[in-house]
């Protein structure tokens, strides 16, 4: 609550009349430990965000306004705000192109972030990404499939049909397999209309990074399509594939993976 701009007594009250409905700033200041000249300013804080609600007179009492109802009201007032603001703080900045790489941590923002790169696509998209992880921006691909989008799409998953969302989505399972090794499978990686880029990955919590930097963007875009080279060549030559280096490119993998690598190779594969 403190994260959306409440004081932390004003979280306290709020939590407290969730729990206790009504009460009175006194009962209220005795029950959080809020001093009770604090409590009632807090309290009309509160009213005047129709967080709390007060329903009788000598003494007041408050209630609690329901949280998700709260919340939602909140979130629409926030995002009007923010794009308000954004439309005139814009206005202000100089007329640059982002060469930075943004960090965006949780799982939450990284998510919002490949949605928005999805949503703002015009013409194509390449994508790397497990089927678990894409399933949850499906609607948004289906979106752009609509726009005519073109799409590549790598995919750690059994079924490529579920993401072939027209004639202009090609989509290949990874290594002719879609088997997940290494820590490849905690990867997401999507580039949009060859302009920006957003990879995530898993190291104790989501931490994605997010660029217009072209080198960068060219980097992401490579390792999509030489992971769809890969796939077509197993496709055809698998066997022989497998004859040469062990399934799975066994030696090759063994031979350069670090030990936490190797571990999880083989506790996917079966393989020694």
């Amino acid at each position: 609550m403190k994260r959306l701009g409440f004081t932390e007594y004003e979280a306290r009250i709020y939590v407290q009349l969730l729990r206790q409905s009504p009460s009175t700033a006194y009962e209220i200041s005795k029950s959080t430990g809020v001093p009770r000249p604090n409590a009632y300013s807090a309290l009309e804080a509160l009213s005047q965000r129709a967080a709390v609600l007060p329903v009788s007179e000598n003494p007041v009492r408050y209630v609690a306004a329901d949280p998700q109802t709260f919340l939602n009201s909140v979130s629409r007032q926030t995002s009007a705000l923010c794009k308000d603001l954004g439309a005139k703080l814009s206005d202000l900045a100089p007329a640059t192109k982002d060469q930075y790489v943004w960090m965006l941590w949780g799982e939450e923002a990284a998510h919002d972030k490949i949605d928005a790169l999805i949503n703002g696509s015009q013409h194509a998209l390449l994508i790397k990404a497990a089927s678990d992880i894409l399933r949850r921006h499906k609607d948004a691909l289906g979106r752009a499939a609509e726009r005519g989008v073109e799409m590549l799409i790598v995919l750690f998953g059994t079924d490529a049909e579920e993401f072939r969302f027209s004639d202009k989505c090609r989509v290949y399972l990874h290594e002719a397999n879609g088997v997940r090794m290494g820590t490849t499978d905690n990867l997401f990686t999507i580039a949009a209309d060859h302009e920006e880029m957003v990879t995530a990955a898993v190291v104790g919590e989501v931490i994605a990074a997010h660029t217009r930097n072209k080198p960068v963007v060219n980097l992401a875009e490579s390792l999509v399509r030489h992971d769809f080279y890969m796939a077509e060549i197993f496709e055809r030559f698998g066997d022989q594939i497998d004859a040469a280096f062990g399934q799975h490119l066994r030696d090759l993998r063994l031979a350069c993976f670090t030990p936490e690598q190797i571990a999880s190779f083989k506790q996917r594969t079966g393989l020694s």
